[in-house]
C-alpha cells in the first residue's frame, strides 16, 4: 500500500517520509547494510540476511500491492537515510495484525525521523483496519526506542530470555511489544 508523501523539519533538518518506490532499490540495499554495521540494536551483523537490488525491487513491489504491507523510506535531500516495514501476514488467523521494523542511518538519530516513520505507519494501520502492530524483540538495552514505543500506545507482552547474543559474547533478553487499536 502507498501513502502521501509527509514534510518534516526536526531540529533543522528537513526530510520526506513516503512510500518506497523501486527506484530506491539500490539504496535501500546499501544503507541496510550500513545500519546493521552502526548499533547492535538490529537482529542482524553487517552483511547477514542481505537483500539485493532485486530482492529489494520485489518487496517494494509486494508491499505497494498489498493492503496489508507498507514500506516506507525516509529521504534528506532525496537520499534515503532511514525506512520501516509493516508485514502482514496471508493467514486469516494473524489476518489483524502487522510485524513492524524501522531502521535509521546512525548520522540522522535525533531528528524523529523513527518517530514519524513509526507515527506515519501507525497512522495507516489505524485507518487500513489493521488491530496490532507487534514489535517481535526490541534488545532490553534499547531504551529510548522502548520508551518511544511506550509514548506511542506501545505495551510490553514479554520478555524474551536470553535471546540475542551480541559481538561481546553477552546474551541479552528482547522485548516484544504491541499496539493495539481497540477503537475498530
Amino acid at each position: 500500500m502507498q501513502i502521501n508523501p509527509q514534510e518534516f523539519s526536526v531540529n533543522g533538518l528537513g526530510y520526506t517520509i513516503r512510500s518506497a518506490v523501486a527506484y530506491d532499490a539500490p539504496a535501500l540495499s546499501e544503507i541496510r547494510v550500513r545500519i546493521d554495521g552502526e548499533t547492535e540494536n538490529l537482529d542482524r551483523e553487517p552483511g547477514e540476511a542481505f537483500i539485493d537490488t532485486p530482492g529489494f525491487e520485489q518487496m517494494i513491489r509486494t508491499d505497494t500491492e498489498s493492503r496489508r504491507n507498507l514500506f516506507l523510506v525516509a529521504a534528506v535531500d532525496d537520499r534515503i537515510v532511514g525506512f520501516s516495514r509493516c508485514e502482514g501476514n496471508p493467514l486469516k488467523r494473524f489476518s489483524h495484525k502487522v510485524e513492524f521494523g524501522i531502521c535509521v542511518l546512525k548520522d540522522y538519530w535525533g531528528y524523529g525521523i523513527g518517530k514519524n516513520l513509526l507515527q506515519e505507519s501507525i497512522s495507516w494501520a489505524d485507518s487500513n483496519g489493521i488491530k496490532k502492530i507487534a514489535l517481535n524483540g526490541v534488545l532490553e538495552t534499547n531504551h529510548k526506542a522502548i520508551e518511544l514505543y511506550k509514548k506511542l500506545g506501545f505495551e510490553i507482552e514479554g520478555v524474551l530470555k536470553k535471546d540475542k547474543v551480541l559481538a561481546d559474547g553477552t546474551y541479552y533478553n528482547t522485548i516484544v511489544m504491541g499496539r493495539f487499536n481497540d477503537q475498530l
